[in-house]
């Protein structure tokens, strides 16, 4: 921002694009706080600002990048370069900076390799990598409990600022995981979780067993095109089997009214209500398990197949949303996080009392 000022005190015609409208307003807002007291002409519609020296400001959004083609810059900057279209820069915004020589400074967080690796890695570019650390205003001790808690891949990409090849996918050591011996029912002394991911039609339910003792998934069922009547039975039928200390399933959509009819039935069983930010938490902590070596799988290929094709997408407000690739599904890697999720000492687990 002191970059744009400088240069638009100079007369000089500059540019913030922003990914999109939202993060462009923050831009906006920050941008007039600076010039509170400078003698500014200001239009809030266009977000463009005129000094009194002939040179102007505007803030800019990558929405739509042929809107970006325009008259000669002096200078721009393009910020969370990943979320931005590559032809944005390519097509519309590189291009208005040849008939006046300007220049450009490109800023993001790593997210595989991408245009902006590209870019970092251009030798027509000078390219700075600053981690979390090299933020002065951030606690070291805030950084080592991000370390703590956070899956290797997203702790390196965040807060180290790293390039990394598989920076969509989700879980690692997945295959070497895989060594937990299916149990058909309950080990004596042993407590069990249930978590469920309802489906119906083309979408699969699936129902995953953990045993707690062993930190070991001790069961996987997975099945579609029944009906509702039936889904509770098979569910109830493993829950007499493993008599669970509690089951979480999601209760979305259809999960609601299965939910409450098993929780009539006297059925121990806990809702979790899936959003971008609680399934984040759910994801990464099962990420994390995989990553330290603290939970074992069983070697069934449609799971190991949805945990290795899970994958990652930052959002123009820079939040990440989980799901598989187009095409395919998580049901099971979705019932093995809930399961895991109150596996943790941390979850909000029901206490119940008495015999089921």
């Amino acid at each position: 921002m002191v970059t744009l000022i400088e240069l638009a005190i100079r007369g000089g015609h500059v540019w913030w694009v922003s990914p999109s409208y939202r993060m462009s307003t923050v831009v906006w807002r920050d941008l007039k706080n600076v010039l509170t007291n400078v003698q500014i002409d200001k239009n809030e519609v266009d977000r463009y600002i005129a000094l009194p020296t002939s040179g102007t400001i505007t803030v800019r959004s990558a929405d739509n990048p042929d809107s970006l083609r325009g008259a000669g810059l002096d200078y721009v900057i393009l910020d969370e370069c990943p979320l931005i279209l590559e032809q944005a820069w390519t097509e519309a915004l590189r291009p208005t900076l040849a008939d006046r020589n300007g220049g450009a400074m490109l800023i993001g967080t790593p997210k595989g390799r991408n245009w902006f690796w590209r870019m970092f890695n251009s030798p027509d570019m000078r390219a700075w990598r600053f981690p979390t650390s090299a933020n002065p205003y951030i606690p070291p001790d805030e950084i080592e409990a991000q370390r703590a808690s956070l899956p290797e891949r997203v702790y390196l990409q965040e807060i180290e600022a790293q390039f990394i090849d598989d920076a969509g996918g989700v879980f690692r050591r997945v295959a070497e995981s895989a060594t937990a011996k299916e149990q058909r029912e309950a080990v004596e002394g042993h407590e069990y979780i249930v978590g469920v991911d309802w489906g119906k039609h083309e979408d699969y339910t699936a129902i995953t067993v953990i045993d707690l003792t062993t930190k070991t998934m001790a069961m996987l069922d997975r099945f579609n095109r029944i009906d509702y009547v039936l889904q509770r039975g098979r569910l109830a039928g493993i829950a007499a089997r493993f008599r669970p200390r509690i089951i979480i399933a999601e209760r979305n959509a259809m999960g609601d009214p299965i939910i409450e009819q098993l929780q009539r039935d006297g059925m121990r069983i806990q809702p979790f209500t899936t959003t971008n930010a609680t399934k984040a938490q759910i994801i990464d902590g099962l990420a994390l398990a995989f990553e330290r070596g603290e939970l074992t799988i069983l070697n069934d290929r449609t799971l190991i197949t949805e945990l290795q094709a899970y994958q990652s997408e930052r959002l123009p407000s820079g939040m990440l949303r989980y799901g598989s690739p187009s095409g395919m599904h998580d049901d099971t890697v979705m019932a093995l996080a809930l399961a895991w999720s109150g596996a943790q000492e941390s979850h909000p687990l029901i206490a119940f009392e008495g015999e089921w």
